[in-house]
């Protein structure tokens, strides 16, 4: 596989305070790639360096080769890297079809646009019943999906989960992660931040862990979810 993501030195700061202390992390086509860590680790920084929301005082980013951590947010989703952030943040008085039509706005093909939204209409089938609902009042399982389908809009080559269980039941969480397991074998590349650790390493085929601004560890999925440290600190103990 070759690789699509590459950040390399990465600083980043707020005000006077460095959050972010030279990461170097890499991610390849066709792969998902999990961010470990507690929360304050750096993760969602890190997402949104990439998405070209926060600056970095130091280092690269580059996709496909190409640097993109100098360019503005919206042209960094033109170059095929789209976000899904934390809280979910869709627009609650847009019905789910506004909502995904705001998603598609850097894509001027009308053909290629209808067919990434009956796409994620399958993805999501929910979605298609409420496609005339305000955003606002769908549940917050519902109200997540909207927020990936909004993100797949773009026809990303790489797409950034920020925390996509966070306050969602199990049931509703084992059905996002296949939805992300089926996007991934579609073709697309996932960079996934999330707390459930053992299931984002399942889910994974490789993890960084992240501490205090740094990555600390880098392995395959499968090492990660049977090394004793990331079980004692990140998987609730031993193996279970």
């Amino acid at each position: 596989m070759a690789e699509l993501l590459e950040i390399r030195n990465l600083h980043v700061c707020y005000g006077n305070v460095e959050v972010l202390h030279g990461i170097d992390l890499s991610v390849e086509e066709g792969e998902i790639v999990s961010l470990l860590g507690a929360n304050g680790a750096g993760k969602s920084t890190t997402l949104l360096a990439v998405s070209g929301i926060v600056r970095s005082s130091e280092g690269a980013i580059s996709l496909d080769r190409d640097d993109i951590h100098r360019l503005p947010a919206h042209e960094v989703v033109k170059r095929g890297v789209t976000q899904a952030p934390e809280g979910r943040r869709i627009f609650g008085t847009l019905t789910v079809d506004e909502n995904l039509t705001l998603g598609g706005f850097v894509r001027s093909d009308a053909k290629g646009i209808d067919e990434t939204r009956a796409w994620v209409y399958r993805l999501f089938p929910v979605l298609s019943q409420r496609r005339e609902q305000l955003g606002g009042t769908l549940s917050g399982g519902e109200q997540q999906m909207l927020t990936i389908g909004r993100a797949l809009m773009a026809k990303p080559r790489i797409l950034l989960l920020d925390e996509p269980s966070l306050g969602l039941a199990p049931l509703l969480v084992q059905t996002i992660f296949q939805t992300i397991r089926e996007i991934n074998r579609a073709g697309l590349t996932v960079l996934l931040v999330e707390q459930n650790a053992r299931a984002a390493l399942k889910l994974a085929h490789r993890g960084y862990v992240m501490e205090l601004g740094r990555i600390v560890l880098e392995d395959s999925a499968a090492n990660l979810l049977a090394n004793p440290d990331v079980q004692k600190a990140y998987l609730g103990g031993s193996n279970a």
